[in-house]
Order: structure tokens, then sequence, then C-alpha cells
């Protein structure tokens, strides 16, 4: 996942212990193993997606295959463990979610002849778990949370159609900011944008840096950052004074009204994705053959929030007022 989203989970960990639960596998039911780092709604869902995507590939829970789930609470330093335990059980195939659980599941497993599929990954070329986004590694592809910029900016061109200079907070000394900042100015041109980028390195400099965008800037997006996420209250409030609205990457603040939209990756699509893989690999094809998936612009979930959209004086386009993505 992004460095943000993990840290944010990593927050919600319990002192935990090792939890796994089972089902009894006849002798011709495939045992599939779910390593996950932690009960989380997005993390689940990436569970939910996967075993529908078996499902609808031919392999139903309870009649062609069984799961054995276990998760660790967020303790990190229980995973190894619990891939342990899970190898035990003899599985064709591994689900990892999470960039830290599928590290620790493939040095763990390298030479177990298990196959892994990964899901809610953000970077896997960066995590090592892939060669490339062209082929998967020695047992072990999957499918990646990496948010498409492109996508993002085509939402937004279909929320604000006035909309030409995009307005990126990040933290400059933050590596992983200063990539998406890049990924965002090189999507920008095909998208009608031109990026506006602002630098804040200091929660405390907030206010100030997002009202130097008034004038400047025409939306401004919310990325997946450790410095921007857990301020983006202030960071709404901020562009509200300046009369920008804002987009963000995650729809928790649009849930609550305090951004006016959002464009975020669907995890049960990730999970689809995954759960495509994994029957692929379970119908005998080589996990290094298959290309690691990225979210395309279906695999990404809209929350507009009419409440946030009212106190920023925005009206919701008549193009969007059916797309069953409206919070009040």
């Amino acid at each position: 996942m992004l460095k943000s989203k993990s840290a944010w989970l990593s927050g919600l960990a319990l002192a935990g212990a090792l939890i796994i639960s089972a089902g009894s596998a006849a002798a011709d039911q495939i045992r599939v193993g779910i390593a996950n780092f932690g009960e989380h709604p997005q993390l689940n869902a990436a569970i939910a997606g996967f075993k529908k995507a078996l499902t609808d590939n031919g392999f139903v829970e309870g009649k062609d295959v069984v799961y054995t789930e276990s998760h660790t609470n967020f303790d990190a330093s229980l995973v190894p463990q619990m891939i342990a335990k899970l190898q035990a059980e003899q599985p064709k195939l591994i689900y990892t979610i999470t960039t830290p659980v599928s590290q620790i599941a493939k040095k763990a497993l390298a030479g177990s002849g298990i196959p892994i599929v990964f899901a809610a990954v953000t970077d896997p070329v960066a995590a090592k778990l892939v060669p490339s986004w062209d082929a998967g590694d020695e047992g072990m592809t999957g499918a990646s949370d990496l948010q498409d910029v492109a996508a993002v900016m085509a939402f937004t061109k279909k929320l604000l159609p006035n909309a030409k200079r995009f307005g990126v907070p990040y933290n400059p000394g933050e590596a992983n900011d200063v990539a998406l900042v890049e990924k965002i100015k090189a999507a920008a041109p095909a998208a009608g944008f031109e990026v506006v980028e602002v630098g804040i390195d200091n929660v405390n400099d907030i206010q100030q840096r997002i009202a130097s965008l008034a004038g400047k800037a025409d939306v401004i997006y919310g990325p997946a950052s450790n410095l921007i996420q857990p301020a983006i209250a202030a960071v709404s409030a901020a562009a509200r004074q300046a009369g920008i609205p804002v987009v963000n990457s995650d729809d928790s603040a649009v849930r609550n009204g305090t951004v006016p939209a959002s464009f975020a990756v669907n995890y049960t699509q990730v999970g689809i994705n995954a759960g495509n893989i994994a029957a692929e690999i379970l119908k005998g094809k080589d996990p290094k053959t298959i290309a690691p998936s990225r979210p395309a612009y279906k695999d990404h979930m809209a929350t507009i929030s009419r409440k946030a959209m009212a106190a920023f004086g925005i009206e919701i386009p008549a193009s969007m007022a059916d797309c069953g993505c409206i919070v009040d």
C-alpha cells in the first residue's frame, strides 16, 4: 500500500495476537491461504473481491476451494509466524495483502513451490516483489493499488469541467510525494491541466501555503501523503477560504462532509484483479508470465459530498446527478 496508508493502518494496530481461521478441506478441494495484515474495511474488501473472482472463475468456496484466513492485528513481528502456519497447511496458493506481508512472504516462501498473489501493494517493483510492471517474479505476481493519476484528472474534469489549473500540495522532503508529483506532471497535459505545485514540509505551514494557491489553481488535489492526508481537514478548510475546491485521494473525509469529492481506488476491485490472476495460476499458468495489474479508471470509486460541495459553492454537474456516488 501507499506509505501513508500503511501508516494509517498501522495506527489501528492492537497489541495483536496471530489470528487464523480455517475450514476443513476434502481431499479434492484446493486449499488457499490468505495472509492479511489486519482487520480493516479496505483490506477486508480486497479479500471479498478475491473470493468473488475465484468463484466467478469456477473455484467455489466450500465446493472447489477452502480458505485458511489469517492476520496479525497489524503486528509485523508476527507475520513470519503467520506465513509459516499457512505454509504448513500446504496450500496451492497464498494470497498476501499489503506490502510488508508480501515482502516477508516472498522471502519466507522462496523455493517452496507455493505461488503468491499479492494485493494492496502500491509499487511492487519498488518493493522488489516483481522485476518490472511487465512480468511477475518467480512464483509471485499480483494486483497493485497504485492510484491512476490520469483517471483522477479525468474524474476531476467531469466534476469541474472549467478547471484548468491542478494544484498539488506535497512534502518535498518525502520521496513518495516527489515521485507522485512527477507522475501528475507527466499526465497533466493529456488531461488538459497545468500543474501548480506547492511544497509543504510542516503542518503549521498548511494555511499559508494553501492560501498561496488562490488565483493560481482551480482545484486542489489531496495526494496520498504522510503529511497531507492526516491534515486533510486543515487543507480543505484553507482551500475553502481560498475559494478552491478539493478532490481527495481517499473518501473518508468526503463521507464526513469535510472534502467535496474524492476519486479513490476501489479495494473490492483490487481484490477481483488479484483473484483473476490467482485463477490463472490455479489453472496452471506460471506467475512470472503474468504482469502485475494496475488500477484503471474502472477500478476507482467516486464519492461526492452534497454538503461539502454546497459549502464550497459548487453545483454538482447534471451529468453526475445519477452517478450513484453522491453522499449527504
